[in-house]
C-alpha cells in the first residue's frame, strides 16, 4: 500500500547551481506566514509535461501529517476535469529551495528515480518535512534573506515547458496606512433595505467597504445580522493574481471595553471578493439593553486590517 506521502528514509537530497526548469516561487516577509499562522499557501498555476500544477508550502509544517518544526512542500496537480474517467499520470518530479548565500539550490526528490502516480483520488505528492524550520530561519544559512525565500519545481512526465513564476508578498499594516475603518450607523433599528455599505476606504493600496446586512442572510436570516468585508476593486488583482487580508469585524461597546469581534483571514480574487460571516452576531444579544452594542439606536462597526498579502505572477 502506498502511503500518502514521500517515505521520508527515500528521500535523496542534492545540491545544484541551475534553477528548475518549470516553476519559481518567491516569498517575501516570509515570517508573516509563520507568525500569523496561515496553513498553507498554494501557487499559481504552471504547466510541465501537457500538465496544470501547483506548488503547495506549508510554512509550519501539515498539521494533517502531525508535521511540526519543518516547512512542509508538495506538488500539486490541478484543472484535472478534462482527463476523463480512470487516468493516471506517472511523474518523476523535484522540489528546490535557493540558498540566497551560496547561489545553489537544495534539492530534494525520491531515492532511485521513483515515480509517483496522481491519479483522481491522489492529486498531491511532496515532502512532509521539507526542511526543519530553524534550520530554514537560521541567519547563518541562506534560505531566508531579507525575510525573503525561494522555492521552485520540476516535473517530468513527457515534455517541458518554459519555466514561469510567482511572487507573494505579505505586509503588515501600520496605524500610518489607515487599516482600520470606523462606520457609525444611526436609527439602526430602523433600517428596512436588504444590505447597507459602509464608506470605501484604503488599506495596504486596496479599497475596501463593509458590507452588513441586518435581518440576517439564509439560514441566518431573522435571527442574526450578517456582516462581511468586501473587495471593492479588484481591477488590481487580475491575471490569477490573489489577496490575502487578516481582519477584524467589530461592533464596539459604547458603555464598556467588551466588544465584539470575530477575525478570519481569507484569500480573496475577481470571483471571490468578500469575506465575514453569515451569522455574525445574535440580533436578540445585539439589541439587548444593557449591553452596550446600540445606544440611542447607534452602532458603531469597524473594520481592522492588520496583515494583507498580494500574490502576483512575475
Amino acid at each position: 500500500m502506498e502511503n500518502d506521502f514521500v517515505d521520508q528514509v527515500a528521500i535523496s537530497r542534492s545540491i545544484s547551481h541551475v534553477p528548475p526548469a518549470h516553476f519559481l516561487l518567491k516569498i517575501e516577509a516570509f515570517s508573516s506566514l509563520v507568525e500569523n499562522d496561515v496553513e498553507n499557501y498554494k501557487s499559481l498555476e504552471f504547466d510541465a509535461g501537457g500538465y496544470k500544477w501547483k506548488l503547495v508550502v506549508y510554512p509550519n509544517g501539515n498539521k494533517n501529517e502531525n508535521v511540526k518544526d519543518h516547512i512542509s512542500v508538495y506538488l500539486a496537480m490541478v484543472d484535472t476535469s478534462s482527463l476523463g474517467h480512470g487516468w493516471e499520470v506517472y511523474v518523476i518530479f523535484r522540489l528546490f529551495v535557493l540558498d540566497q548565500k551560496k547561489d545553489e539550490f537544495l534539492i530534494l526528490q525520491d531515492a532511485m528515480g521513483k515515480q509517483r502516480r496522481f491519479h483522481g483520488l491522489k492529486l498531491e505528492w511532496g515532502f512532509d518535512q521539507f526542511i526543519p524550520l530553524e534550520e530554514f530561519i537560521n541567519a547563518s544559512n541562506g534560505y531566508l534573506v531579507g525575510d525573503t525565500c525561494v522555492f521552485g519545481a520540476e516535473v517530468f512526465v513527457k515534455e517541458t515547458k518554459e519555466c514561469t513564476g510567482e511572487c507573494l508578498s505579505m505586509m503588515k499594516l501600520t496605524s500610518a496606512s489607515n487599516y482600520k475603518h470606523v462606520w457609525k450607523i444611526e436609527n439602526f433599528s430602523k433600517l428596512e433595505d436588504r444590505f447597507y455599505e459602509s464608506e470605501v476606504f484604503v488599506a495596504g493600496d486596496q479599497k475596501w467597504k463593509i458590507l452588513l446586512l441586518p435581518k440576517g442572510l439564509g439560514e441566518a436570516k431573522g435571527s442574526h445580522i450578517s456582516m462581511y468585508l468586501e473587495l471593492t476593486d479588484s481591477s488590481t488583482i487580475t491575471g490569477g493574481s490573489k489577496i490575502y487580508v487578516h481582519f477584524t469585524l467589530r461592533i464596539r461597546n459604547q458603555l464598556l471595553s467588551k466588544h465584539y469581534e470575530k477575525k478570519a483571514g481569507e484569500w480573496l480574487n475577481t470571483s471571490n471578493k468578500f469575506g465575514g460571516w453569515t451569522n455574525f452576531v445574535e440580533l436578540n444579544y445585539l439589541n439587548k439593553a444593557g449591553n452596550g452594542f446600540l445606544v440611542n439606536d447607534v452602532c458603531i462597526v469597524e473594520a481592522e486590517m492588520p496583515v494583507l498579502g498580494i500574490s502576483k505572477a512575475l
